[in-house]
Order: structure tokens, then C-alpha cells, then sequence
């Protein structure tokens, strides 16, 4: 069954503030491999312009996607998360993520499609930190597969 087409639009409520820590960015960064020491030294960052420590560039994916549970979990959307993948990821930024930060995300459904039976999800999910700057917006796309005719 096709989603709703008019939940395109559909703007959830901010997520409570995640508080972005030295720890998490240096275990990310580990985890993907990056080794460049702004992510790990707060003196290279300094040295660098930072304040502190900055996240590499995915690293707000973790914070995006949780939010994203609110489209995903929305009952009256009826998105079948059993049968869906990834499909993509793209992230636009203003500035680094840097430690300290305390985000909140505000995530958007920019569009529904459907195609070979498969729906294609887009949600937008807005960063902003404490006082309200937009950090990065996070585009993830999610493809709920058709189910296998018997």
C-alpha cells in the first residue's frame, strides 16, 4: 500500500537537545577511521579555528536518523520499516559540529514517491544548536520495498 501523499509537508517536533562530547567525536572518528586530529586534539582544533574539537562530517547522521524515528514510528504514515533500506544520505553545512554543542532536530517529509511498487521516503532533518542557528540539515532517503507478490 502506496504512502500518504499528504504527509509531504509534514513537520515534526524538535528532538530534546543531544550535547555533542569529546568522547563521542573521538570514538566516531576512530570507528570511521579519520585520523585527522581536529577531531581528536583540542589543540590542533584550536589551531585550526575551532573552538574545540569538530565531528567529522557524518557524524550527525546518529542524531538525524534518531530523529527521523518520529516520521519512521508515525502509526498514521504506516511506513513498514521491515522492509526498508537506506537509500541514500546527504548533508549540507553552515558550520561544524563542534563539542559542546547541544542540537536539536527538527525533521520534515519533503516528498513521497512511488515506483516499481517500492515507496521512496525524504525526510529533511534540520540541526540547530542552542540558540537556534541552523548547523546542518541532513537529506536521508528511505525505500520501503514492495512486498513480494505470492
Amino acid at each position: 500500500m502506496a504512502l500518504d501523499q499528504s504527509f509531504v509537508g509534514r513537520t515534526y517536533p524538535p528532538t530534546a537537545p543531544y550535547e555533542v562530547g569529546r568522547e563521542k567525536i573521538r570514538e566516531f572518528a576512530e570507528a570511521v577511521g579519520e585520523t585527522n586530529p581536529v577531531f581528536t586534539d583540542p589543540e590542533a582544533a584550536k589551531a585550526c579555528g575551532h573552538s574545540d574539537v569538530i565531528a567529522p562530517p557524518t557524524f550527525v547522521f546518529s542524531i538525524t536518523f534518531r530523529a527521523a524515528g518520529q516520521v519512521i514510528e508515525d502509526p498514521q504514515l504506516g511506513l513498514d520499516y521491515s522492509r526498508v533500506v537506506h537509500g541514500d544520505q546527504k548533508f549540507v553545512y553552515r558550520r561544524p559540529v563542534r563539542a559542546g554543542d547541544r542540537l536539536t532536530v527538527t525533521s520534515t517529509i519533503e516528498a513521497i514517491k512511488s515506483l516499481a511498487g517500492n515507496d521512496i521516503l525524504d525526510i529533511r532533518g534540520e540541526v540547530h544548536d542552542e540558540a537556534g542557528e541552523l548547523v546542518v540539515t541532513a537529506w536521508t532517503k528511505l525505500v520501503a520495498r514492495a512486498a513480494e507478490e505470492v
